[in-house]
């Protein structure tokens, strides 16, 4: 739908004609030239023309604070090191909630509810694993 949206934004032509967006209970949106029930109209602007006198963003406000090198390294040092803590405590949990897992598996016609949690810690814990293991990756 978006694609809609945006080919409007481009043919003049066709954003004369109103347009509606409405949202439901899901979050699904929904674009239409025609009114919907729960809708609001959609006010269409032109998109700005680039102009080469336009300046050149700056990768940081000009009285944004700046720190030496080697501040920024002990900084990484530290969050390397946070990050790695939180990764050995992730990996230790993960391996116990593995095991609590395959002890409820034994007993699953009893408690199927019980194996479903076990599952969503596991899960949880791996995904986890998997966001430090992205986040120390990125560290210079």
């Amino acid at each position: 739908m978006k694609l809609g949206y945006l080919l409007l934004c481009l043919i003049p032509s066709l954003a004369l004609a109103d347009i509606y967006k409405s949202v439901d209970a899901d979050g699904h949106v929904t674009y239409s030239s025609a009114p919907i029930k729960g809708g609001k109209r959609v006010v269409l602007t032109a998109p700005a023309q680039a102009t080469s006198e336009r300046p050149r963003a700056s990768a940081s406000p000009h009285d944004f604070p700046k720190i030496n090198e080697e501040t920024q390294k002990g900084r990484d040092g530290s969050r390397r090191k946070i990050l790695g803590d939180e990764l050995s405590t992730e990996e230790g949990l993960l391996s116990t909630a593995k095991q609590s897992l395959q002890v409820g598996e034994e007993h699953r016609p009893r408690d199927d509810k019980r194996i479903k949690d076990l599952t969503k810690q596991v899960d949880l814990h791996q995904g986890n694993i998997a966001a430090l293991k992205t986040e120390i990756s990125k560290l210079k």
